[in-house]
């Protein structure tokens, strides 16, 4: 029984030992008493203060709150919120492999404190401040002296599995993790990284290995499916982390090769228009003094840092991985801590999926945002995707309460270079059109044509 003022997030129920919960706006996590051991010893064994230290847990307050389900409850905690909560599959390469990292650095401090992560789910790490944190206080159990690190399976499934395959096969291969929730299953992985995964000792051993244990595990009609108890010293499980970790630093992913992964040197935009563009928001973002800016198109982020330099909260989306990771490893070379680069494909955006629906919010479900960027985005919403006008405004309505949004006309060279190998049947893109369907959700606070081109902006607020 819950009370009726907390709501419990879709996305928490899988864990007996506590929930997430909303009261009155403010986030909380129940424990319950059957997570009050691995609890108190997180905080009594100094493995919290540690993780805080190095800055790879979320940090908490223990709070005076009536719980949601009181004969259950050990304790109530109000954990600092995220910004924006993000998904493997919207991460890059590097994101993916430094949340994998930072998994198996958490998990050898835990062990030096007695402790182990009972599950290595990669939707247990967030984003936050420019680096990948823990999320889940109550992920840990007390070490049993033998015992096996039970999130192996899960560790490759959800990590090691993906970026090999995006390192080794294809980078596009990650988005088998919007498919495939619980991690890509490992003979799948096998067989898209065969044969040259046997020529990879960590591979190998990770992932081939791996597979045919679990597939002769799960056949009942063989005598070793039903193995012997096993055990593991605790320096076997330490050598385990330390051939994990090689294996995932040795992946790498060079960011080239892709459509947008060089826009900025391919664009026809003059140093005039750019740095004209460039003051126009600068302006307009300091009068809206948004807590939240969702860059739509970000590419690398050129634009994303006006917002986020100065102070706000910026998510930068873009359809290319080379690009979002190009924008990852320059957040991380200046540790930059306003920016959360993220993969997204606005004509096919993340949906709601998981159990019932709610496990994983839809894009739209973690708005809305309180400005929206949308620059030389439109004209491939609408051109090269056959979006109508009236479509993309009610959408990214639904995003934000506020938008600059940039029009690219049909005299527009990238336009013409667009329009060039198709007809053009889209007689009502043009400067009238646009303001006509974009009046149906939006008002004109204000515009601005682009110095030295014939683009403008629009500065347009919510109805």
């Amino acid at each position: 029984m819950t009370t009726s003022n907390s709501k419990v997030l879709g996305s928490s129920f899988r864990d007996p030992d506590g929930f997430l919960f909303e009261k009155e706006g403010v986030l909380y996590r129940q424990v319950n008493q059957s997570g009050a051991a691995g609890y108190q010893q997180l905080m009594d064994s100094g493995l919290y203060q540690k993780l805080i230290k190095a800055q790879q847990i979320i940090p908490h307050l223990e709070a005076d709150l009536e719980p949601p389900r009181p004969k259950t409850a050990y304790k109530i905690l109000q954990p600092e919120r995220v910004p924006l909560i993000s998904y493997p599959y919207e991460w890059s390469f590097s994101m993916l492999k430094d949340a994998a990292l930072t998994t198996l650095s958490i998990q050898r401090k835990a062990l030096e404190a007695g402790m182990t992560l009972k599950d290595a789910s990669a939707y247990n790490i967030q984003f936050m401040r420019g680096k990948a944190v823990l999320i889940d206080t109550l992920s840990f159990d007390p070490y049993r002296e033998g015992q096996t690190w039970d999130a192996y399976r899960q560790f490759c499934q959800h990590f090691l599995a993906p970026l090999a395959l995006m390192a080794r096969v294809d980078i596009r291969l990650g988005q088998l993790l919007r498919v495939h929730m619980d991690g890509i299953p490992l003979d799948l992985a096998a067989s898209l990284l065969s044969p040259g995964m046997w020529f990879n000792g960590g591979l190998m051993m990770h992932i081939g290995l791996h597979a045919r244990a679990q597939k002769t595990y799960s056949d009942p009609s063989k005598p070793e499916s039903k193995p012997a108890a096993r055990s593991m010293k605790k320096e076997g499980l330490l050598a385990l982390l330390d051939s994990l970790r090689n294996t995932v630093k040795k992946l790498s992913w060079k960011p080239a090769g892709t459509e947008w992964g060089d826009y900025y040197n391919q664009t026809n935009y003059t140093d005039q228009a750019f740095e004209n563009k460039r003051q126009v928001l600068s302006g307009w973002i300091e009068k809206i003094n948004p807590a939240m800016v969702w860059d739509l198109g970000a590419n690398n982020g050129a634009f994303s840092r006006i917002a986020s330099q100065a102070g706000h909260f910026t998510a930068a989306f873009d359809i290319d991985p080379a690009a979002v990771e190009q924008n990852y490893r320059q957040v991380k070379q200046a540790k930059e801590t306003h920016i959360l680069p993220l993969l997204q494909d606005l004509t096919n955006p993340s949906a709601n999926i998981g159990w019932a629906n709610r496990e994983r919010d839809a894009l739209a479900a973690r708005g809305p945002a309180d400005l929206l960027l949308a620059l030389a985005l439109i004209h491939h919403l609408a051109l090269s995707n056959n979006t109508p006008l009236p479509g993309i405004s009610a959408y990214l309505r639904e995003l934000g309460s506020s938008l600059i949004i940039e029009f690219v006309p049909k005299s527009d060279s990238q336009v013409q270079k667009m329009l060039a190998s198709r007809e053009d049947i889209f007689p009502d893109y043009t400067p009238a059109g646009f303001e006509a369907a974009f009046s149906q959700h939006w008002e004109i606070v204000d515009r601005s044509p682009v110095a030295d081109s014939d683009r403008v902006l629009y500065w347009l607020r919510g109805k």
